[in-house]
């Protein structure tokens, strides 16, 4: 904390003296300054203040900062300390094991392997290893986590490791749910009290995760985003993260719902308006008379789904719903208090009946009547892509051209599987109580959920299946085939296990276009289940209610469902609750108790999580027969001073791929497939194929990740045209081989490679394994037309360099087929913040073409870890010039070269 005197206000709240870094103490320095700043910015100057000379933070930042212009086009780097850092296993265990590997670096440069250590609190919470192996039954939890302790012991002992071997670091184990959901009800406090000589300070409760949806605790009134796994190793290590400030959006929200309409559809219907509108690396914030009446339940679904409108942030005021919520979940009464009165002192509070922006300057502004949201679904391919429920059959059959519908067999259309998953909606009590009362509706007509779909009821908390069972509501959910069959992502994080054997041969033989009905967030190709081409996002009781028709081509507003125990035609209207009744079942249910009862034993774990063994040392012990734990390579050719940048000659494309290629088409997250080049690899390490496990869980691996690269499904390479996979071909003479083969052939050759691509590069999860993948296949540099955000930090953070085509240059402009060579010259002069990159494409008939290429590194820091190798080499290097600083270990801190930059900005 800094200790400025006249910056520090003192607050007192129950008796009890507070210390804080005062933001209205800034006034007389910059006058008027922080009352145009947006609330999400205050937050930041806050940050900024309080960092006052810790690690290299300068009254220039702060002053950048308040100076921001809504209407400017310049980037404001903004040095950005978060409180905390929130991690899910997919994720966090690889980021682990970097820090394991970072720890033998620094032990091999005679350093302390305690100097790799976090230095704010990290909470990894497993949650994405839940594969739904069973479903419809009373033991599918049992049977399901059990399965799930068989397939990643070796990965959660090494989650133990972390727990006793660094310092800060709680694990939260499997089969407690979801981190969003149980960050929003248990982890975040909204306002920190940290203690300290003398009185202890407040200060706003921060934090990034690593998982795309982590903007989801906006919801409550709390600042953070999504980062790959190495952004937060650099977190945690207390090095501040550069956060490139462009353009901050106010999206005004009016009127209320309509009679019958959901969060869901709320939230599908913002996200199709803010991605039409391009929030894409903006920081959204809502305002406006409708958040008197908007639930923070609904506010935490809206703000979770920032990723699929391409957001860095979603942010919801802290208000009087606030802290009726924090109440609710089980918040200590004195805890609230603290946040109600720091948020008043530090102007961060809404007053209701705000029916405006008060006083705060935004970039862009949009109007939004909540009154004008319809009932709706997403799909059949991208979140983006709202339908209107009416619409879904028209929807479908233009996107597939399927054969006639058949309602009593397997026919086109067929919902497989109907899940009510992911946090976006099951921490949604009205949403979820709605699914159960529909269920009780259609139980009491006689109807039933179809032979072929396979129904599946992951809920985010424990506090969820409280209250269902209190409501008596989980029986009847439990008569249609949706038990309980875990806690965690399961469907949502494409872990929606097999179907049932006549179901998939079916599927096969037939051609059958198959669909998936999901509350989750991302319905990309091959994420949900590889035998489900149409994936359609919903509300919870919108999947009964598909579950209970089992075809998407049936008009659900104004077909039948289906027919009662009497012959009776049954409609959607006949079955769907009231919003009264609804609203009922939560004061009943949802209370105090259920949440406080449901986290009681949150950090215990399980028998068998306390049975496991835990390794120990301040150094991992790597099994170097481990299939699923590898001391990755970013390290091998380490050097303590940064390598020069070496320019690209005569590189190829590895892949060329058109618009909206996601993460999960770079480094997909489900089943690895027997004849794929990793599934090939584990066969030739003697993994059965029963124990290859899905992507998601190899990551510690990456010898099967790097394998796994390229490798969706349904990954369309232009370059091998009319084949569909992760499939690429070495030229000018090589087979169609997977797209490792080819990428080892020119490895070989001493072919440098460069990804070609169009809009919205890298859209989806936060997945730091798409550009790790990348970098290891020999990738040194990714020209897109454009990117989004975080895969674009990870790609930098891998010492990819991420280039982007001028408006109206393309690679079908260009006629690219793959035969050219691509030459990137004098990348260490013009590779710079705001620079152009000269890209010359060198043809087959020899003739060339010159291309000026928008550079992406968009701040000074973000050249520093890119011209050093990534950041692993960069926090490295770090540390060994702290440790001369400190003890004169070495004699000299590593050098770094110089560069040009821009006026505004400084080297982070």
């Amino acid at each position: 904390m800094n200790e400025q005197g006249k910056r520090i206000g003192i607050l007192e709240v129950g008796g009890e003296q507070f210390r804080y870094a005062s933001l209205s103490s800034l006034h007389d320095d910059y006058p008027g300054a922080v009352a145009r700043l947006p609330k999400c910015l205050r937050v930041l100057a806050e940050n900024v203040l309080r960092n006052l000379g810790n690690s290299d933070v300068e009254e220039a930042d702060l002053a950048r900062l308040l100076g921001w212009r809504a209407q400017g086009d310049d980037v404001v780097p903004v040095p950005f300390h978060p409180a905390r850092v929130l991690m899910q296993d997919y994720t966090g265990i690889p980021t682990l094991v970097d820090l394991a590997a970072m720890r033998d670096g620094v032990t091999a440069l005679g350093l302390d392997p305690q100097r790799v250590n976090p230095r704010i609190p990290v909470d990894l919470v497993i949650d994405h290893s839940l594969i739904v192996d069973r479903s419809g039954s009373a033991d599918a939890i049992t049977f399901n986590l059990a399965r799930e302790f068989e397939r990643n012991a070796e990965r959660y002992r090494l989650a133990k490791w972390a727990k006793a071997s660094l310092d800060r670091v709680r694990v939260v184990p499997p089969g407690n749910g979801i981190l969003h959901q149980i960050n929003i009800e248990r982890i975040a406090q909204v306002v920190h009290c940290e203690a300290s000589d003398g009185p202890a300070w407040l200060y706003p409760d921060t934090m990034v995760g690593t998982d795309s949806h982590s903007t989801m605790v906006n919801g409550i009134g709390v600042l953070g985003w999504g980062v790959g796994g190495i952004e937060a190793e650099a977190a945690m290590l207390g090095l501040p993260l550069i956060v490139p400030l462009r353009r901050v959006v106010g999206v005004r929200l009016t009127g209320c719902l309509s009679t019958g309409v959901t969060a869901t559809d709320l939230v599908l219907s913002l996200t199709e308006r803010l991605r039409a509108f391009n929030v894409v690396d903006a920081f959204v914030e809502f305002f406006g008379p409708a958040l008197d009446r908007l639930a923070v339940a609904d506010r935490v679904t809206i703000a979770n789904m920032a990723p699929e409108y391409g957001s860095s942030a979603a942010f919801f005021p802290i208000d009087q719903a606030t802290l009726d919520y924090l109440g609710t979940t089980g918040r200590d009464a004195r805890q609230v208090a603290r946040v109600e009165a720091y948020a008043k002192v530090q102007g961060l509070w809404r007053e209701a009946g705000d029916a405006g922006a008060d006083g705060e300057c935004y970039s862009a502004t949009i109007a939004f009547d909540l009154g004008e949201v319809v009932p709706s679904v997403a799909g059949p391919r991208r979140p983006q892509d709202r339908v209107s429920l009416a619409d879904v059959p028209d929807n479908f059959r233009r996107a597939f051209e399927p054969r006639a519908v058949s309602r009593d067999v397997l026919s086109d259309g067929a919902v497989v599987i109907a899940a009510i998953t992911s946090c976006t909606n099951t921490s949604n009590p009205a949403v979820m109580l709605a699914a159960g009362l529909l269920a009780r509706r259609a139980r009491q007509r006689g109807l039933r959920t179809r032979s072929w779909v396979k129904p599946s009821l992951t809920p985010g908390s424990r506090a969820v299946g409280e209250y269902l069972e209190r409501s008596g509501l989980q029986q009847d959910l439990d008569a249609i085939g949706f038990q309980i069959a875990g806690y965690g992502c399961a469907t949502c994080g494409g872990n929606s296990g097999r179907l049932s054997d006549d179901v998939e041969a079916e599927i096969a033989q037939s051609d059958i276009v198959a669909a998936a009905v999901l509350s989750g967030n991302r319905n990309f190709e091959a994420r949900i289940h590889p035998l489900a081409r149409a994936n359609y996002l919903l509300s919870p009781p919108l999947v009964v209610a598909y579950a209970l028709a089992g075809n998407v081509q049936i008009d659900l507003a104004h077909e039948p469902i289906g027919f009662g125990a009497d012959g009776a035609p049954v409609h959607l209207r006949d079955i769907w609750p009231s919003d009264e009744e609804i609203a009922t079942a939560v004061r009943t249910f949802v209370t105090r108790d259920a949440f406080t009862d449901a986290y009681r034993t949150l950090f215990d774990g399980s028998a068998a999580w306390r049975e496991l063994d835990v390794p120990s040392g301040a150094n991992f012990p790597w099994d170097p027969d481990s299939d699923y734990i590898r001391r990755p390579p970013y390290l091998d050719d380490f050097t303590e001073t940064a390598p020069r940048v070496e320019d690209v000659r005569d590189a190829r494309a590895l892949v060329m791929l058109g618009d909206s290629t996601t993460t999960d088409h770079i480094s997909p997250v489900g089943d690895i497939d027997v004849a794929s080049a990793a599934g090939r690899f584990l066969a030739a390490r003697g993994v059965p194929r029963s124990a290859f496990n899905a992507y998601g869980a190899r990551r510690a691996n990456h010898e099967v990740m790097v394998r796994g690269t390229f490798a969706n499904i349904r990954l369309r390479n232009e370059l091998v045209p009319g084949v569909e996979g992760g499939y690429s071909r070495f030229v000018p003479d090589g087979p169609v081989e997977s797209v490792f083969e080819v990428a080892m052939r020119y490895r070989a050759a001493g072919t440098p490679l460069v990804v070609i691509a169009g809009k919205e590069y890298g859209t989806g999860s936060s997945r730091d394994w798409a550009a790790k993948g990348t970098r290891l296949l020999g990738v040194r540099a990714v020209i897109a037309e454009s990117f989004e955000r975080i895969h674009r930090s990870n790609l930098i953070m891998m010492g990819v360099l991420p280039l982007q085509f001028p408006a109206g240059t393309t690679r079908r402009s260009l006629a690219l087929d793959g035969s050219e060579t691509f030459d990137l010259p004098g990348l260490a002069a013009r590779a710079v913040p705001g620079g152009t990159v000269s890209l010359t494409v060198r043809r087959a008939d020899g003739s060339a073409v010159a291309v000026p290429l928008q550079c992406r590194l968009d701040t000074a820091n973000e050249w520093k870890v890119w011209s050093g190798g990534g950041m692993m080499p960069h926090v490295i290097r770090q540390l060994v010039s702290q440790a001369a600083d400190e003890d004169g270990v070495r004699s000299q801190p590593s050098q770094q070269p110089q560069h040009p930059q821009r006026s505004s900005e400084k080297t982070a």
